[in-house]
This record gives structure tokens, sequence and C-alpha cells, in this order.
């Protein structure tokens, strides 16, 4: 009996082996795909030219992926579909969760209360005021409005990334709030030093560099596009719009908890609304939270790298692994993009991001004059 009993485990193990072999077959020619993509946008985004310009790896890669994905790919999709689809779910998630090597909590402390609360308050104005301008002006549909707004209110391209799998969204819908933040956070890094330059006359807001950059790390879009538009003013400006940023980023987290909460109970709206005009929806079931499970993780490995027990080559190996991860997910969002969808969309998204960004300039500056006032 015993001898039977392992005979059948060695031959379920041996089908488990087979079956994770085809499997990794079957995703490998798309993983190759994003990874050729992947690599020259990282090396692309490490020139002066990019740098100076806002343009990260991740915007280069996605860009990059809508050129092929609109010629060569069609002919290769059979092959690496599989594996593009893995790209642009499996490794964003961990992508995502990496992304806190980025990340300490001493950030919080070194910005001040006043930061923080001038992050949160632009966070969720600028959310809140995507989904009224979407939804009721525009008609806009809510994920393409949810996306625009998580880009313009939270970290630019990776926040879109990273809420995408919450609102199920589809490839057009997320290329098109990704755009809006390449749009408009270059405009930004074109845009603040002469509005620093401005402001000195002025005195609007605090004429100190520090305070300054404060105001771009809460408003500007991309990290990319903070750093080059607050080096153009200088290194105070530099420094303290990063860790803005950076404070503004960690806000992710709760952001993704809270709208999981918000798409669940939207669906159950929606399906009682279904039921009492007698039809019966088919889709998922209505009222199911989708938990962010890689937003808890993300926020774990923020709280590793803030004990600094993690060797710093090891951090950096990982910042560059993360790197990888992150433009393989835009390589692969690009090459399922279609650029006729965005054409079928309009101008109204692009309408939307304009008044987003009128907002974080201007209403930005507001929240950043009162802040300091009351806690600076």
């Amino acid at each position: 009996m015993s001898a039977l009993n392992y005979a059948n485990d060695a031959e379920l193990h041996s089908c488990a082996k087979t079956t994770l072999a085809a499997h990794a077959r079957r995703l490998l020619p798309g993983l190759a795909l994003s990874g050729i993509i992947a690599w020259p946008s990282i090396e692309l985004g490490k020139l002066a030219w990019t740098q100076s310009h806002g343009l990260s790896a991740l915007t280069i890669a996605i860009m990059l992926g809508i050129v092929l994905g609109n010629t060569l790919f069609p002919l290769l999709a059979p092959s690496c579909g599989a594996g593009v689809s893995f790209s642009r779910q499996n490794l964003l998630r961990l992508g995502i969760i990496l992304y806190g090597l980025r990340l300490t909590f001493q950030d919080i402390r070194m910005v001040g209360i006043a930061g923080v609360a001038i992050d949160a308050v632009v966070l969720t104005s600028t959310f809140a005021l995507a989904m009224v301008l979407g939804t009721k002006l525009f008609k806009l549909d809510r994920n393409t409005v949810i996306l625009i707004g998580a880009g313009s209110s939270i970290c630019g391209a990776a926040a879109v990334m990273a809420t995408e799998p919450l609102v199920r969204g589809r490839a057009e819908q997320v290329t098109i709030a990704v755009s809006t933040v390449v749009v408009f956070g270059t405009l930004a890094i074109f845009l603040y030093p002469l509005l620093y330059r401005l402001n000195l006359h002025w005195q609007l807001l605090g004429t100190a560099p520090s305070e300054f950059g404060i105001y771009i790390g809460s408003t500007t879009h991309e990290v990319a596009q903070v750093v080059a538009a607050a080096k153009s003013i200088n290194q105070d400006a530099a420094n303290s719009a990063v860790i803005a940023k950076m404070v503004r980023v960690m806000m992710l987290a709760p952001f993704l908890i809270l709208l999981s909460a918000y798409v669940a109970r939207d669906k159950k709206r929606r399906a009682t609304a279904t039921l009492m005009v007698g039809t019966q929806a088919q889709s998922e079931p209505a009222g199911r939270l989708a938990i962010p499970w890689f937003a808890f993780a993300f926020i774990a490995v923020v709280g590793l790298h803030s004990t600094s027990l993690l060797p710093h080559a090891a951090v950096a190996e990982g910042i560059e692994i993360d790197t990888l991860l992150l433009a393989m997910a835009m390589a692969g969002l690009g090459l399922t993009t279609h650029v006729s969808a965005i054409r079928r969309a309009g101008v109204k998204p692009l309408m939307l991001g304009t008044l987003l960004f009128i907002w974080l300039v201007a209403g930005g500056a507001a929240i950043n004059r009162v802040v300091m006032t009351l806690l600076g």
C-alpha cells in the first residue's frame, strides 16, 4: 500500500513539474519581449536629456510599447500574449511592493506635520475634483476618471498602474490616464521654475527654496518630473520636493484600501438598482471587497526599509529590480494599447487632465499657503 501511495505521489509530482514547465514556456516569449522593451527604456531614462525633461524609464517604456503594439505586436500576440499579460498584471504588483524600498517612515518627520497635511489635502481634493468633473461634467466612464484622478493626485504612472487592478481598467483607459501624467507633468517641469521667480516678487508662498520645494513635491505628477522641476531652482528645493513627493507616494497604500471599499460599495449599489428594475446582472458578485494585498506588502517593505536593517547594496539592487519590473509592466501595457481606442475616447480625458493640472498649480498653491500659515 505504501509503495502504491509513493508511486501516486511521484506521478503527481511529475505532472506538477510538467505543468509548471509548460506554463513557464508559455510565458517566456512575452516576458522576453517586455524585457527587451524595458531594458533600453531604463538606459534611455538615465540620459541627462531625458532626466532634464522628466522622462522616466516608465514613460519611455509605455511609449515604445505603444509603437510596437500598433505595428509588430499583432503578429507576435499568439506566442507572446500570455507573457505580456503576466508582465502587465503580476509583475506590476511585485513592482509596487518593491517600490517601498524607495521610502522610509523617517521621510514623514523631515517634512513635518505641515508637509504631511499639505500632501493629504492636495491628494483628497484633487481626486474628489476628478470624480466630480469627470463623471458629472464630462460624463466619462468611472474607470477612466478614477485612473486619471489617481495619476494626478498621487504619483503619476505608478499610481495609475497600482489602481488598475482594483477597477479592472482596460489598456486604453490606463494609457489615457498615463498620457495625462506625461503631458501635464512635462509642462510642470518648465512652469514651476518660472513660478518660483514670480513668487520671489509676489511672495504669495514662502520664498525659501525648501518651502517652494514642498509645493512642487505636493502638486507635480511623477517623481522624475519633481526632480527635474525642483533642480532647476536649487538643491535645497530639490531635497524638500523629493521628500514631500515620497510622503505623497506613501499615501498610495491607504488610498488603494479606501478605493477598494468604494468600488465594492458602488458595485453593490449598481446591482441593487439593476434588481429593482427587474433584471439580473450577469457580472461578478456585487459588493465583494477586492482587498489590495499588495498595498499591505508595500507598507511592510517601507517599514522594513525604515529599520535600516537592509544593507545599502541590497536596497540599491532591489530598486534596480523594481525599476525593471515596473518598466516591463509599462511595456506590457503599451503593447496591449490600441491607438484607435484612444482616439475614440476623444478630448474629454485631456480636458479633465487640464482642469486637474490647473487645480494642482493654483489650488495647490492656496493649500500650501493656508497650511503653512496654520501649521508651518
